[in-house]
């Protein structure tokens, strides 16, 4: 189908396009901006008058439950989410049941994914086998079955001459290492920042020296071995000044927030709402400015929705006893927006965060950007309608979200995947 999408304003972070422009689409691919190639004619005009065009949103960390966990969602149910959030790109974390440590595995997921026809899925392939931290997976099968890098996802490595032999591998090929810095004896049976409000309510607490002291040996292997290390989930503000100061030393590092960490903190725990509980725990009001700030710099390269379905059962008991997790997908682009508007930053500077930058981290170089030739993945969204949260609202199985009854900025009107309407009217 050839499409116009007519009188939007495009955003095209990776192009530093900002103007009203119209999008010209045929054969899944973008074929003219502002005038129509020859003999161009449309099956059908979009009129996005008053709207944002921008790239296919990338989350570069969304749980979609398969294989093992059908109970909690179904890739049917949060390929929808995805949809209805503007995203066309994810990548899958590895802790999946199995795990994804066997490229039959990895293959058969992006199969069932190909077969649905929404959004592209990135598998992140696990990084030791069943995340055990005790044997490596077989990268390079791996990365030929569909693998864009290897992660423990939140289960942290305890032998570090594993982890190191495991970098030096991947930076023998090139593979992106991915690693959430967790020091597990120091987090081991806490859940929830280790402050004041933990004290009150009598949780056992996760200092920020979890974070702290994995991370620096993260960044130390990392350095001895040259591998390509992303940090996932930065949750601290001394964890990102350890980042910085890695960058300084000349280490080429990137990180990343869940969006979760840009708007709560710790307080929002409030009298044990089970919604709240994350991993990494929500920190201090000063950690989650030090992250805005870090994002708006682009210190931090990118912020996913951490998306992770939880059903009523798991959210709906005592906080120590529930299952950690946000839902997340269609969330993304609103509280992005928020963020964005509380710390001024242009539209065009925003959306890089969830568009170009991101596809830079998961090293993706058909998405991200809508110049000629790009693969027609678009989110267009109206940044002026405000929607509140609710269950009945969301699209993905799960309901869990600390942003039950806000209204939030932005509301996605149409989602294309290789130019194909998914989502709209």
């Amino acid at each position: 189908m050839r499409i116009q999408i007519a009188k939007g304003r495009l955003i095209d972070p990776a192009n530093h396009v900002d103007r009203v422009q119209d999008v010209y689409i045929a054969d899944g691919r973008v074929v003219g901006l502002g005038s129509a190639p020859a003999g161009f004619e449309a099956d059908r005009v979009i009129e996005a008058e008053g709207l944002v065009v921008c790239p296919g949103l990338i989350d570069i960390a969304a749980r979609l439950r398969e294989p093992g966990f059908e109970y909690l969602a179904t890739l049917e149910t949060e390929m929808e989410a995805a949809m209805a959030g503007g995203i066309t790109s994810l990548a899958i974390p590895p802790d999946t049941d199995p795990v994804l440590d066997e490229p039959g595995l990895v293959e058969m997921l992006c199969y069932r994914a190909k077969k649905l026809n929404r959004a592209h899925i990135y598998p992140v392939g696990a990084l030791t086998l069943g995340l055990k931290g005790e044997r490596l997976s077989e990268m390079a099968e791996l990365v030929e079955a569909g693998c864009v890098a290897f992660s423990q996802a939140n289960v942290p490595i305890v032998d570090n001459m594993v982890l190191m032999r495991a970098m030096q591998y991947a930076a023998t090929f090139g593979f992106r290492v991915w690693l959430q810095p967790i020091a597990p004896f120091l987090a081991r049976g806490g859940y929830a920042h280790d402050g004041e409000v933990a004290s009150r309510l009598g949780l056992p607490g996760i200092p920020v020296a979890a974070e702290t002291v994995a991370l620096y040996t993260y960044l130390q292997l990392a350095k001895i071995t040259g591998a390509r290390l992303h940090v996932t989930r930065l949750s601290s503000a001394a964890g990102l000044a350890l980042v910085d100061q890695a960058r300084t030393e000349g280490m080429d590092v990137s990180c990343d927030v869940s969006i979760n960490h840009l708007h709560l903190s710790d307080m929002d725990i409030g009298y044990f709402n089970a919604n709240c509980h994350l991993v990494p725990p929500l920190r201090s009001n000063r950690d989650r400015e030090a992250l805005v700030q870090g994002l708006a710099d682009g210190r931090i390269n990118a912020v996913c929705s951490d998306h992770t379905p939880v059903d009523d059962e798991g959210k709906q008991t005592p906080f120590s006893e529930s299952e950690a997790g946000a839902t997340g997908m269609e969330l993304l682009l609103p509280l992005t927006l928020k963020w964005a508007a509380e710390a001024k930053l242009p539209l065009v500077q925003a959306l890089a965060r969830i568009t170009s930058d991101a596809a830079a981290i998961v090293g993706i170089t058909k998405a991200g950007h809508l110049a000629v030739g790009a693969r027609a993945d678009v989110c267009v969204f109206d940044p002026a309608a405000y929607t509140t949260v609710s269950r009945e609202a969301l699209k993905s199985q799960g309901k869990n979200t600390p942003f039950l009854g806000l209204e939030l900025p932005g509301q996605v009107r149409y989602t294309l995947v290789e130019g194909q309407v998914m989502y709209g009217g």
